[in-house]
C-alpha cells in the first residue's frame, strides 16, 4: 500500500509542520472516528509520553473523536505499550498514543492501536487515510462523543507488568538502576521493579516537556553505564520516551542491545520448553544473533525494520519471540507489542531463577561488527528508488564471500537512506560501508 501519511510507526514529524499541525490531527482524530462509527466501536483511548505539544494534540483529537460521535477516555502520560493493554482489556474501539518514542520535544507523533491491542493494519490505515479526504462534519448534538478520565491507568498496567512473571518470582537483591528517559515511563516503570522487591536507583525521572530523550534513555545511555558502576549495581535498565523500547546495562557498565535481549529471553523460554515457532527479527538483526540461535537449536525469521512487521511474520509462522536491536521486543507469550517493562522483566526473572548475571546471560553470542550510515536524500525515498545501485552492492558482497551482509533500505519517518554492512572485520566493514555511503550520495543525493 502507497501510504500518503503513515509510515512504519504512525504518522510523525515536527510540531507545527505539516502533518503535525492542530488542524490536521483533529481531522485524523475524525476520521478515526468514521471509520469506528462503521464498525459500530465507538470507544477510544487516548495516551501520551511527556513531551509539551502532547497536550495540544489530546485536545484535538478529542474535538475530531467527539465531533464524529467516539467516546474517549484520557490516560494521561502513559508507556505506549499500556495503552495496547488498555485498549484490549477495556474492549475499545481503538487506542491512540501521542508519541515520537525516542526523538527530541520538538518532534510529535500519532500512533494507533487495534481493538486487540496490535498495531493497525494496511486497511485500516488506508480507511483512515481515505476519511482524511471527506469534509468534516459534525454528529447531531445528541450523538458527540463524551470524554472522561481513567484515573487508576498507571496501577491497572503496573499490576499487569507483574503479572508477566511468576507469582514466586521476587527481584529481592537484585540493585537496578533505572533510566526512564524524562518519558512515560517515568511514574510507572520504577514502582514495578521496587514492588517487585528490588532496590531501585532511578535517572531520567523528572520529566518538564522538553527534557524527553535529552541525554538519557535507550539512546544515550553512557549516563546509565555510569550509574551502575558507580552504584555497584547488578544491571541497568533503560527505556525511550514512549516506554516500548529496552537497553540494558551489565554491572561493568557495557551496553546490553536489543539483539542479546532477544537472545536471552528465547534461551530463557527454550530453557523451560516454552518456545514456539522461530524466532522473528529484522533486515538489522545481527548476524550474530542468526548464528548464536541456531547453535542453540532455535530457527530464525527475518522482517522488515518496524516492529508491525516482526509482530505480522510472527503470526504467520506461529512464533511467540520477536524484536528489534534497537530495543523493541515483541513477547507474544505475555503481551500483543513491545513493551520495554514487561521485557526487562523476562530477563530479571531468568536472572533470578538461574542466578546468573546479566553478562554471562548473553555470552552465548557473539554480535559482528556491524556499521551504519543514514545518508540524507532529497525527498523521502522508495525500495525502487535502490535499483541504481544492484552493482555497488553486490560488489561489496563479493569481497565479503558470504561472511557478512549489505543493507540498503529508505528510512520510513524520513528523508534517509540507512547504509548497514555487517562482517567479521571491523576496519573491512567500516570500510565498505563508507563506500556504498558514498555510492548513494552519487545515485540520489
Amino acid at each position: 500500500m502507497t501510504r500518503k501519511y503513515f509510515g512504519t510507526d504512525g504518522i510523525r514529524g515536527r510540531v507545527g509542520e505539516h502533518p503535525i499541525t492542530p488542524d490536521f490531527v483533529l481531522k485524523l482524530g475524525w476520521s478515526l472516528g468514521r471509520v469506528l462509527s462503521r464498525r459500530d466501536r465507538r470507544l477510544v483511548l487516548i495516551g501520551k509520553d511527556t513531551r509539551i505539544s502532547g497536550y495540544m494534540f489530546e485536545s484535538a483529537l478529542e474535538a475530531g473523536l467527539s465531533a464524529a460521535g467516539a467516546d474517549i477516555r484520557l490516560l494521561g502520560p502513559m508507556p505506549t505499550p499500556a495503552i495496547a493493554y488498555l485498549t484490549n482489556t477495556l474492549r475499545a474501539g481503538a487506542g491512540i498514543v501521542i508519541s515520537a518514542s525516542h526523538n527530541p520535544h520538538e518532534d510529535n507523533g500519532i500512533k494507533f492501536f487495534s481493538h486487540d491491542g496490535e498495531k493497525l493494519d494496511d486497511a485500516a490505515e488506508a480507511a483512515i487515510e481515505a476519511e482524511m479526504d471527506a469534509t468534516l462534519t459534525t454528529v447531531a448534538s445528541s450523538e458527540l462523543g463524551k470524554v472522561t478520565r481513567l484515573a487508576d491507568a498507571p496501577g491497572r498496567y503496573i499490576e499487569f507488568c507483574k503479572s508477566t512473571v511468576g507469582r514466586d518470582v521476587r527481584l529481592s537483591g537484585l540493585k537496578l538502576v533505572v533510566d526512564c528517559a524524562n518519558g512515560a515511563t517515568y511514574h510507572v516503570g520504577p514502582e514495578v521493579f521496587r514492588e517487585l522487591g528490588a532496590e531501585v536507583v532511578t535517572l531520567g525521572d523528572r520529566p518538564d516537556g522538553l527534557n524527553i530523550n535529552v541525554e538519557c534513555g535507550s539512546t544515550s545511555p553512557a549516563g546509565l553505564q555510569q550509574a551502575v558502576r558507580e552504584h555497584r549495581a547488578d544491571a541497568g535498565i533503560a527505556f525511550d520516551g514512549d516506554g516500548d523500547r529496552l537497553i540494558m546495562v551489565d554491572a561493568a557498565g557495557n551496553i546490553v542491545d536489543g539483539d542479546e535481549i532477544l537472545y536471552i529471553i528465547a534461551s530463557a523460554r527454550r530453557a523451560t520448553g516454552k518456545l514456539h515457532g522461530p524466532v522473528v527479527g529484522t533486515l538489522m538483526s545481527n548476524l550474530g544473533l542468526e548464528h548464536a540461535l541456531a547453535d542453540a537449536g532455535i530457527g530464525f525469521r527475518r522482517a522488515r525494520v518496524g516492529d508491525r512487521y516482526v509482530l505480522e511474520l510472527l503470526r504467520q509462522e506461529g512464533g511467540m519471540l520477536g524484536g528489534e536491536s534497537s530495543g523493541h521486543v515483541v513477547c507474544l507469550d505475555r503481551t500483543t507489542t513491545g513493551d520495554g517493562i514487561v521485557s526487562a522483566l523476562q530477563v530479571l526473572e531468568y536472572m533470578v531463577r538461574t542466578e546468573t548475571s546479566l553478562d554471562a546471560l548473553r555470552g552465548g553470542m557473539t554480535k559482528y561488527p556491524q556499521h551504519m550510515i543514514n545518508v540524507p536524500v532529497a525527498r523521502r525515498a522508495r525500495a525502487d528508488d535502490l535499483t541504481v545501485l544492484e552493482n555497488d552492492v553486490a560488489a561489496v558482497e563479493r569481497e565479503l564471500d558470504g561472511q557478512g551482509r549489505v543493507l540498503l533500505r529508505p528510512s520510513g519517518t524520513e528523508p534517509v537512506i540507512r547504509v548497514m554492512v555487517e562482517g567479521q572485520d571491523r576496519q573491512l566493514v567500516e570500510r565498505y560501508s563508507r563506500q556504498l555511503a558514498e555510492a548513494v550520495e552519487r545515485a540520489l543525493a
